[in-house]
Formats: C-alpha cells, sequence, structure tokens
C-alpha cells in the first residue's frame, strides 16, 4: 500500500478560537524510514491554559464492538490520535512514541489512548489485533472505529484532513489514504491541553503530561 503523508501546520490560536491549515505532500513509492523524515518536534505545536477549551465530545465502537466515548474516560488524561491501521511508516512510529509516553508515566497516572481510525478499510477486528501486537501498544491504547460518516465527524471536529484516492497499479487496484498526522492531549477533565505535530518526541508528550496534572 502506497500512503501519502498530510502534515497539518501550526495552528494559529486567537482568543477561544482555533484554526489548522493542511499541506499535502505526495510521498514516494518506498516508505519514510524515521532517519529520512524531518527532525521530531521537543515540544507541542500548541498548548491551552486549562479549562479554556472544552474537547468536542464523540462517541464511536472499540475494537470489541461496544460503544466507545471520550467521556467516559473522563478523570483521566487522554491523548486522542488519528491512525491509519494499514499503515506501515509513520503511524507505527507515532504509535510507539505515544506508548513510550505512557509508559514513563508512574502506573497510577498512565494517561489512555485513544486512536481514531482514519482508513474504515483497516477496521477489522484482525487487523487491529495484529497492530496491536506488532507496534507494542501499551495496554492503555483503544481503538476507536465506526462507519465512515461516523468518523468524519469525529476528523471534522478535530481539524483533521483525511483524504482517500483509489486507483490501479499493475492492475490492482490500491486505496491511498493521507490524513493529518496529529495528537491531541486532553486532560482528566474534558479540556485541550496540548496539540502535537508529527514528527514530535515522546518527550514532548510526557512534558505536557506533567504540565496539565493538577
Amino acid at each position: 500500500m502506497v500512503r501519502w503523508a498530510l502534515l497539518a501546520a501550526v495552528p494559529l490560536v486567537v482568543a477561544a478560537a482555533v484554526s489548522l491549515g493542511f499541506v499535502l505532500t505526495s510521498g514516494s513509492a518506498k516508505p519514510m524510514t524515521a532517519s529520512s523524515a524531518m527532525p521530531a518536534a521537543d515540544t507541542a505545536a500548541a498548548t491551552w491554559p486549562a479549562r479554556r477549551l472544552l474537547a468536542p465530545g464523540f462517541t464511536l465502537r472499540g475494537e470489541d464492538g461496544a460503544q466507545l466515548s471520550l467521556a467516559s474516560f473522563r478523570g483521566r488524561p487522554v491523548l486522542l490520535t488519528f491512525i491509519d491501521p494499514l499503515c506501515r511508516d509513520f503511524c507505527p512510529i507515532e504509535a510507539q512514541r505515544l506508548g513510550d509516553a505512557v509508559r514513563a508515566e508512574p502506573a497510577s497516572r498512565r494517561p489512555v489512548i485513544v486512536a481514531v481510525s482514519v482508513n474504515t478499510a483497516g477496521n477489522r477486528p484482525a487487523t487491529l489485533a495484529l497492530d496491536r501486537r506488532k507496534w507494542n501498544v501499551p495496554p492503555q491504547w483503544h481503538w476507536a472505529i465506526g462507519d465512515p460518516s461516523a468518523l468524519a465527524r469525529v476528523w471534522r471536529q478535530f481539524h483533521v484532513q483525511v483524504i482517500v484516492t483509489k486507483k490501479k497499479i499493475a492492475g490492482v487496484r490500491v486505496q491511498q489514504v493521507a490524513h493529518t498526522e496529529a495528537a491531541y492531549l486532553v486532560d482528566a477533565h474534558g479540556y485541550q491541553r496540548a496539540l502535537f505535530v508529527w514528527p514530535y518526541t515522546s518527550s514532548a508528550v510526557t512534558h505536557e503530561l506533567a504540565a496539565s496534572s493538577p
């Protein structure tokens, strides 16, 4: 599968309004490696004061088919990311860095990771379970899936752009998914506290987790 990288620009925060710009860059058939990518940021792309910007609520499905809502994790910080389950270049690395940030926290304060799928073709339970194993995600990882319209609403709520194109390569129909590679830190009270735009380091996440702790 050929995947394009879609990177989000740093948001402009003016009073209570936040806007995100998007830049689409075409990728090659050869996957990019961590060493060939741009340098990872050690700081968040944007931060918000406590109780300033309430994160939009949503309800999707977990990989077990049960309802999964952002509100259900109230009382714990949440790292909300947007992941392509079929991706084999950037997304696995981002998953590993979020996992490292979670494992760096004391067991009693470890945040939840909610990974919203950006590719409905990859939402089969077997695919999600395979990613869990291969990406070495922590137990706090939760896939959030759903039908295309439900997922699209969540993408829009968090300014995540997803572009799907289909074409034939050597007679085989291939689907390409380009999406905003970003993650949000939502604090235990449900407020957005930080935005991380890929590529970023796990230390950038741990720093904001510490800064948002009571």
